[in-house]
């Protein structure tokens, strides 16, 4: 029987989990400043970093809510990266995720809005 948050492909697992460690000993300076933020419960739930979900490792999630947020690079700019996260995005909603996405510009610069909008799809339910 799986676990709430067993949510990865098993056939990848290994190697996702290492990228997934790396990512989070490694983190940018927006995911370390949101983490900050979400971690030990300061919204109200639980949020995991660099969670596993199928094939993709997302950058943060409710599993709870059901809420996913991913912080974009500069490198999401592109229109082939563009295309890559809208297929990931469609992967997530299909699974019932609601997919969140902001700037690192955002995070940098707005964390106070941006937790803002986060604790609005938090309250709304709305996804």
């Amino acid at each position: 029987m799986k676990h709430g948050y067993e949510t990865a492909n098993c056939a990848n697992y290994n190697l996702l989990k290492q990228f997934a460690t790396y990512n989070r000993k490694y983190c940018t300076d927006a995911e370390g400043i949101m983490w900050t933020r979400l971690s030990n419960n300061q919204l109200g739930c639980k949020f995991r970093r660099q969670h596993i979900i199928g094939d993709y490792i997302v950058d943060f999630v409710c599993l709870k809510n059901k809420l996913i947020i991913e912080i974009d690079g500069k490198y999401h700019n592109s229109k082939q990266q563009q295309e890559e996260d809208k297929k990931r995005t469609e992967y997530l909603n299909g699974l019932g995720f609601m997919v969140v996405r902001f700037t690192n510009d955002e995070i940098i610069g707005n964390i106070d809005g941006v937790i803002e909008t986060i604790s609005q799809h938090i309250i709304n339910n709305t996804y």
